[in-house]
């Protein structure tokens, strides 16, 4: 990993002055005093200011070269590796968060740059953007907001949402944050669809980054705030199900503007440096072992869409020869073996991904699969679970450009086992048998075969991977082969959490640890983690 050095939480418990960031915004965005008041009004580009910002914050990147370490520590080394995409091959990081000791940096990172970077343009937008004057971008700053936001509430737990900004804002439980993300996003769809009702301009367009070129359009947002309700709905299924019905049925109602569909309409990040590509370019992102087991064991064709092949025989500069031959083979890192300061697996199987490669916020796949989970749930289309599965598998595949998909969903492959290639103390058996082929059976057994499908699809998401895999229990990943977390994560349980960074000042820790309701460490479940699922 590059240098790095941690940044500062800047907002809380009253470091953050405020004022600081809108006292001032006219000198901060203007060109040696050239950019006037006259300029600023044109096109509403004294509006469109902050969502460039806010955009780049919800999968964090500063399009600067030399601060892709940010993303590193706060999703790379985080949910990737938890959510079972990557592992990094670096020696010196297998005695830490990859073996469950976690590095409090890493850890409060997401939390740190997040905050940093996003709310305070978020706080701008909303002083400049009133529903009042302008209804669109009123509405976008609620959907960004929620997109940004609810990735740091599954990463922690609680956190400050609708206080943020003031002077000792007052952190909010899980439970309370998700039920203002439904209310900003029930907003949110509601003034959208009276603006594109009313014929009003598309005025955004020139500052989105996040639609693809040829649907930088309301109604494309409107879809990706409607499906980002979907999600969230998904994600309370287990504690509240009639609030999860309630939300699923108003994001699939088809006068709310509909949801992703096709494979033109995923929502990223387009036009800008990828942190994972540059990542990626150090050496440091590889395939994680279970997702290894998967895709190898499925022989599954987005395989060579996401990774490259081996590239050798032996580790780092020849001094651990491999058992077997790898060369032109996939092989993953297995999570959690501590080996320290030992490089062995820096020739297996990297990511594909470069600096230009788009990042990926959600796709028209994710959404079917929730659909499916949602008719599975008896929420809307009961009885099309198996429709809506097999949709999210054929338009995963086209995304990808991965062919046909029917050889596939006939397909009765289970995931294969994994095989160090270096020392047998790491071989572990495939953890399931599901396959890719779909069956009758109970919900539970469908629920699995739905979110591994899913999990495959939404690569490299690891942030919603993680989530997932806690909020379901699948896929069924391997577990970490040394646990040097001090009885605080168990490892057949898995690691739960982030831990809240550890610069805040002592009230707020308090007060958030308090509203967690249990021990801030990795193993304490958050709101939606109930341990089961709830059908």
């Amino acid at each position: 990993m590059k240098r790095y050095k941690y940044i500062a939480t800047l907002l809380l418990g009253g470091i953050v002055s405020f004022s600081s960031c809108t006292d001032n915004f006219d000198n901060y965005n203007s060109t040696q005093g050239a950019y006037t008041d006259e300029l600023q009004e044109y096109d509403f580009q004294k509006q469109l200011i902050p969502f460039k910002t806010i955009q780049t914050a919800i999968v964090y990147q500063t399009g600067v070269e030399g601060t892709d370490w940010q993303y590193q520590i706060m999703q790379n080394l985080m949910a990737d590796m938890f959510g079972g995409y990557f592992h990094d091959m670096m020696g010196g990081f297998n005695i830490q968060n990859s073996s469950y000791k976690l590095n409090t940096g890493w850890a409060g990172s997401q939390w740190s740059n997040t905050y940093a970077q996003g709310m305070p343009p978020i706080a701008n937008a909303e002083k400049l953007c009133t529903k009042e004057e302008y209804p669109a971008f009123y509405a976008l700053t609620k959907i960004m907001k929620v997109a940004m936001m609810h990735r740091v509430s599954d990463y922690y737990g609680p956190i400050i949402y609708k206080n943020f900004g003031l002077a000792n804002p007052a952190p909010q439980s899980q439970k309370d944050v998700y039920s203002d993300f439904f209310n900003d996003l029930t907003e949110a769809i509601q003034v959208l669809k009276a603006h594109v009702a009313d014929g009003g301009p598309n005025t955004f367009e020139t500052a989105d980054i996040m639609m693809p070129q040829g649907k930088r359009t309301y109604e494309q947002w409107l879809k990706f705030a409607n499906s980002l309700r979907l999600r969230l709905a998904m994600r309370v299924s287990n504690v509240d199900a009639t609030l999860a019905r309630t939300q699923a049925q108003a994001a699939l109602d088809a006068s709310n503007g509909g949801v992703l569909e096709a494979i033109d309409e995923t929502v990223g990040q387009y036009g800008v440096r990828n942190p994972l590509g540059a990542v990626n370019a150090w050496n440091e992102v590889f395939m994680n072992a279970s997702l290894e087991s998967f895709l190898c064991g499925y022989e599954d064709p987005r395989l060579s869409k996401y990774f490259l092949p081996a590239a050798g025989n032996t580790g780092a500069d020849g001094e651990v020869p491999a058992l077997f031959d790898i060369k032109g083979s996939f092989k993953g890192v297995r999570q959690g073996t501590a080996l320290d300061k030992d490089n062995r697996y820096l020739t297996h199987s990297r990511s594909t991904a470069t600096i230009s490669t788009d990042i990926i916020i959600m796709t028209a796949a994710e959404v079917w699969f929730l659909r499916a989970e949602a008719a599975l749930r008896g929420y809307v289309d009961a009885g099309k679970e198996a429709e809506y599965y097999k949709k999210g598998v054929e338009t995963s595949f086209a995304q990808w450009g991965a062919g046909d998909a029917s050889a596939y969903l006939a397909s009765d492959a289970t995931p294969s086992d994994y095989v160090d290639a270096f020392d047998k103390t790491f071989d572990v058996a495939a953890m399931t048998k599901i396959t890719p082929k779909w069956a009758e059976g109970s919900d539970e057994e469908k629920l699995e075969r739905i979110i591994t499908q899913k999990w495959l699809a939404i690569y490299p998401d690891g942030c919603e991977a993680w989530a997932e895999q806690r909020r379901t229990g699948y896929p069924k990943l391997f577990k970490v082969a040394v646990n040097l977390s001090d009885n605080t994560i168990s490892t057949d349980i898995m690691i739960r959490r982030a831990t809240f960074p550890t610069d805040l000042d002592a009230s707020t820790t308090s007060a958030l640890t308090q509203l967690l309701g249990g021990a801030d460490n990795g193993g304490t479940r958050l709101w939606w983690d109930a341990g089961k699922n709830n059908f």
